[in-house]
């Protein structure tokens, strides 16, 4: 893990001769915390996107939310949540599961500056996501669409945390375990409001603040312990 992150950094630095000036270059212009600090030492962003669908390669962001967390603490001033605007009608499935309507969208900002608000804040920090495999794609697309270049982050997944710690346990778990809320709910954590963007990234945030808890010895593990 720690050669992943050297990795990264490396990627980085091949990136930013190749970005535009702008939001982009901005944010590989800042080196990716050290693989070896402690984790209540690291800067880190916890992120979250409801989309239009899950199909990775035509569904859209539909709405961004994050938040910051520094010294293992939750930073609730630099919450965060937009609604993206755009152009397809949404399909009335979603509509339910995310309260995000045709006129809320119509109303929303332009991926570009929803894109530069979170890339300005994940500069120099690790993101968090809760199966971060969606959060990765879909920002990895906006970056093409927008930049013409595909950046690289160092990446915590809660999801993958947790499955670690339970593939450790002789007894057998439903994969249905591995899902937020029943994660909050394990660890004594209240229910939230699911698929608000925000809500879910501070949910996730949570998160992984009690499954570090459940790791320590007599210090906090390093960040290189964590990375995806």
């Amino acid at each position: 893990m720690l050669n992943k992150l050297f990795s990264l950094n490396r990627q980085r630095e091949q990136l930013l001769k190749k970005a535009p000036e702008g939001t982009l270059k901005n944010f590989l212009s800042e080196p990716f915390p050290e693989p070896s600090l402690p984790i209540n030492q690291v800067a880190i962003l916890a992120v979250d996107f409801e989309t239009t669908g899950l199909d990775l390669k035509n569904d859209k962001i539909l709405s961004v939310g994050f938040i910051g967390m520094e010294n293992s603490e939750i930073l609730l001033s630099t919450a965060y949540h937009r609604i993206i605007h755009t152009e397809e009608t949404l399909a009335e499935e979603n509509v339910v599961i995310h309260q995000i309507t045709d006129s809320a969208r119509e109303q929303g900002d332009s991926l570009e500056f929803v894109i530069e608000k979170l890339l300005n804040a994940l500069a120099g920090k690790v993101m968090l996501a809760h199966y971060a495999r969606i959060e990765k794609h879909f920002l990895e697309r906006a970056c093409q669409k927008l930049y013409g270049l595909t950046p690289v982050f160092p990446i915590i997944d809660t999801l993958a945390i947790a499955k670690k710690r339970m593939d450790r346990q002789t007894a057998p778990y439903s994969p249905s375990e591995l899902r937020l809320p029943n994660l909050r709910a394990q660890h004594g954590l209240p229910a939230h409001h699911a698929h608000n963007a925000l809500s879910d990234a501070l949910a996730t945030a949570e998160v992984l603040m009690a499954e570090i808890e459940m790791m320590k010895s007599n210090k906090p593990p390093p960040l290189k312990n964590l990375l995806l």
